[in-house]
């Protein structure tokens, strides 16, 4: 932790900064100081050295980790974040953690997955060191219908971190995709845990995956007609820490803001929304019908007319766009 401590100072500084200023900054010895710099640069961070004057960093490789955060969250936020190198699926991590009574607010962030998961049983891509791969844990006081309504909520949260950090706009497909010149930027996971007595919720885990920094070449060939980066899209790498530590500042004003709320959210889904006004294919267990998309109504289900005349209000499911 020292280390990371003494990367969160370096990285807020401007300029050079004392040892002792780090040193009592943190309540560590001048020693342990020099060994953290020295750990830092074996990871790759650039960080010149001089007599009188101090420290100073002066490159930043493109890592997720505890001491990227803190400089951007503050050390008392990062406290309950979890960044791993690497993690079958941050969701799992995540549940086990919840099971434990960790608190709401914990974020497990990891740098590759190999198991990463989408809805209805599907793989997430997760090529290490390229995209954001994080769940945040959520324990509202409610109902798992009332609960169903966070995934969108999600979604808003994440639009709006991109939107703050690329200045690009995703579009939403609904329910929880993320979209940039029609193809898929960010997926959505949310599982939860309900407590047998009471039938209210334990725990959500909200699960974000987002393409950040892959190249064409990145994706499967059976993805790369279907999934778009932000680095295709502005043409230039972008710092997964800022994106991160921004999504992260999102949800949790997603936690406090659940459910009062809804109509500002409900106004910003609409905006990015997309599937409004589009025939879409309507996917559901045993069954595949075609529609028209009419509405997002106020608990974020989808309003369609199928093709036969008959409307619906989905609540879950899966549905594509049509052209």
């Amino acid at each position: 932790m020292t280390k990371y401590k003494v990367l969160s100072l370096l990285k807020q500084a401007d300029g050079f900064l004392s040892g002792e200023q780090i040193r009592s900054g943190i309540g560590v010895s001048r020693m342990a100081v020099s060994a953290a710099v020295k750990a830092l640069r074996a990871e790759g961070y650039e960080i010149t050295a001089v007599t009188n004057r101090g420290y100073r960093l002066d490159r930043s490789p493109d890592y997720l980790t505890v001491g990227e955060l803190m400089a951007l969250l503050g050390e008392k936020r990062a406290e309950t974040i979890l960044c791993l190198d690497t993690v079958d699926s941050t969701n799992r991590y995540l549940k086990s953690l919840a099971n434990d009574g960790a608190p709401t607010g914990t974020v497990v962030i990891a740098d590759g997955q190999t198991k990463g998961r989408g809805r209805r049983g599907r793989s997430f891509d997760s090529p290490k060191g390229k995209g954001i791969y994080l769940s945040y844990l959520l324990r509202p006081e409610c109902t798992p219908a009332e609960s169903t309504t966070l995934t969108a909520w999600a979604a808003v949260a994440a639009a709006s971190a991109v939107s703050y950090v690329c200045g690009v706009e995703p579009n939403i497909k609904w329910v929880n995709d993320l979209l940039l010149d029609g193809k898929k930027l960010c997926g959505i996971l949310t599982e939860l845990s309900i407590e047998s007595e009471s039938n209210l919720v334990d725990y959500v885990v909200v699960g974000i995956g987002m393409n950040v920094n892959e190249k064409a070449e990145d994706f499967p060939p059976r993805l790369r007609d279907i999934a778009i980066s932000l680095a295709q899209v502005l043409d230039r790498e972008q710092p997964r820490a800022a994106l991160c530590a921004e999504l992260i500042r999102r949800m949790d004003q997603l936690s406090l803001d659940w459910p009062q709320e809804r109509e500002s959210y409900l106004a910003a889904y609409r905006r990015c929304e997309e599937t409004v006004g589009r025939d879409v294919r309507v996917v559901s267990p045993g069954a595949e019908r075609y529609a028209h998309a009419l509405a997002i109504e106020p608990d974020f289900s989808l309003r369609v007319r199928f093709d036969d005349g008959e409307e619906a209000r989905l609540r879950s499911g899966e549905i594509s766009i049509r052209g």
